[in-house]
């Protein structure tokens, strides 16, 4: 489901044309839909209803802080992976109580501001983090909570750089040594072992690899119940696919009417940490066509925006549908490619792509995760303006950077 659609054979974001969008604002440029945004959240929290767990957006999906207050304002936490991170959750509204805190590699001085805001609680990646939270809080006065990430060794069948929870994978603790963590949890005086918390990839569009982490997490708090250890909070991840070409992945209501039963035996409070789902069919990236270029072997259509704006293609060799701002039925074989030197630069590859001309426009579809908030400045490339639409209203999110901006911070 998202809003961008044609009318009249020009493509529209609910109830603009996306042509006097990129007139108005220039490329390139990031469109979102606000519909698209919380009709995705929306669509989760109703599905999930008979357990009413608090979903905790991720913000590395998307962190404009738009998007956050948007859905902030919706009832949303949000997962954070960085300082940051926590600085825009809470610039964007979040109470600290609804934020949780993952990565392996949080800083002594992350933390500590993490505990002083008071969130919700830590996702902890190893032993040697938990002894450093601890120390932390101790040295504060503090006494802070964590859930022990999970890394059940299920194969989650989506891109390699994107699977987490693999025991080859340097996410979170195995079964065996989180047991010896929490037989031991009262050695830990600064902090409280509320939870476990899986996450085990991103992108993955079968129940399947979902339900097996989640059976052996539930299995494992079983054990742990017979062992008069007590929590409070499952935290399940995220990781839902989406549509980007030909992908059937499951719906919602489909996801939680096979894990709700699973998650209802647990007896714990449960977090949800959805990005992709939310944002990543609510946003697209808009560029301009300077040049159509033909060689004996292949056909370029290059085009204003590179792989620093959207970085997907080129990291994972990832699929996004491209489409021309006015509907063109004629379609040619072609690489659409971006200005950065790179030979990795580009967005499609051998493709059928519209037949347009120098000067005409592209979108590229599904760019609202992961998008914009992988973007660089490489080559010296300001990064693009984006934009939330909301109906027939148009606003600028994020500012164009300037050449300016490109040095504010250097010294010579």
């Amino acid at each position: 489901m998202h809003d961008f659609a044609y009318k009249n054979n020009n493509l529209f974001c609910e109830k603009l044309k996306v042509s006097e969008l990129v007139l108005r604002f220039g490329t390139p440029l990031y469109i979102y839909s606000r519909n698209t945004l919380t009709g995705h959240f929306i669509k989760l929290r109703e599905a999930f209803s008979k357990i009413s767990p608090l979903i905790c957006y991720s913000v590395k999906a998307n962190s404009n802080l738009g998007i956050l207050k948007t859905l902030v304002q919706e009832g949303a936490g949000l997962d954070i992976v960085s300082g940051g991170e926590l600085f825009r959750a809470l610039k964007a509204g979040c109470p600290a109580s609804k934020i949780v805190y993952a990565s392996v590699g949080k800083t002594g001085e992350e933390i500590s501001q993490a505990i002083r805001k008071g969130i919700l609680f830590f996702n902890v990646e190893s032993l040697s983090e938990l002894k450093s939270i601890d120390r932390i809080a101790r040295g504060l006065g503090k006494v802070t909570r964590v859930a022990i990430r999970i890394n059940p060794d299920v194969e989650a069948k989506t891109h390699k750089f994107i699977t987490t929870g693999k025991l080859t994978n340097k996410f979170g603790i195995d079964l065996q040594s989180a047991g010896k963590i929490l037989f031991l949890k009262d050695k830990f005086r600064n902090v409280n072992i509320c939870g476990l918390h899986i996450h085990i990839g991103s992108q993955i569009t079968q129940s399947g690899p979902f339900l097996a982490a989640i059976g052996k997490v539930s299995e494992f708090i079983a054990r742990l119940k017979t062992r008069g250890v007590e929590l409070e909070y499952l935290n399940i991840g995220g990781g839902l696919g989406i549509v980007y070409d030909n992908e059937v992945p499951q719906t919602a209501q489909l996801y939680a009417d096979e894990i709700i039963p699973l998650l209802q035996k647990t007896g714990l409070k449960i977090i949800m940490e959805p990005g992709r789902f939310i944002a990543g069919n609510a946003g697209i990236l808009v560029a301009r066509v300077l040049y159509i270029k033909k060689t004996p072997k292949k056909k370029f259509i290059i085009v204003d925006s590179g792989m620093n704006d959207l970085v997907r293609p080129a990291l994972y060799g990832a699929y996004h549908n491209i489409l021309p701002l006015r509907k063109i039925t004629k379609t040619e074989k072609a690489d659409v490619v971006g200005p950065i030197c790179e030979s990795g630069d580009f967005f499609a590859k051998e493709r059928n792509i519209a037949n347009v001309r120098e000067g005409d426009y592209l979108a590229v579809m599904s760019a609202g995760a992961y998008g914009f908030s992988m973007s660089s400045n490489y080559n010296s490339r300001p990064r693009p303006a984006e934009v939330m639409v909301c109906g027939s209203t148009a606003k600028l999110i994020r500012k164009r950077e300037s050449y300016a901006d490109l040095v504010r911070n250097e010294i010579v």
